[in-house]
């Protein structure tokens, strides 16, 4: 069973930045995707990034283009979500996912699990 280690989130005034990181483990070289997906107050849940196991490959979702940058630590099975340029909208709980399919696949569908979460506030 796949489990995550989520940390980096909390409060950030508009305009700023944030790094979360998620540690994975049970994790099997037969999952191809990992990646991040949030979820607003009363909002459905929104896949933002994912990131290709094998060549590195990213696919983000429009909101988060050219603000959000994912990345991976194989050695230390860890995602990381660098986040800058924050807005209000951002606001959400985050969490780290994972598919055994490819990106494209859990992007458009949904991630096979995911973690707890970590909360992300942007306020002045």
């Amino acid at each position: 069973q796949v489990q995550f280690v989520e940390s980096g989130g909390g409060l950030v005034q508009p305009g700023g930045s944030l790094t979360l990181s998620c540690e994975v483990s049970g994790f099997t070289a037969d999952y191809l995707a990992l990646g991040w997906v949030r979820q607003a107050p009363g909002k459905e849940r929104e896949r933002i990034s994912c990131i290709s196991t094998r060549d590195g490959g990213t696919i983000y979702a429009d909101s988060v283009k050219g603000r959000f940058t994912i990345s991976r630590d194989n050695a230390k099975n860890t995602v990381y979500l660098q986040m800058n340029s924050l807005k209000p909208e951002d606001t959400a709980v985050y969490y780290c996912a994972t598919d055994p399919g490819y990106c494209i696949t859990a992007m458009l569908t949904d991630f096979d699990s995911w973690g707890q979460g970590t909360q992300v506030t942007v306020s002045s």
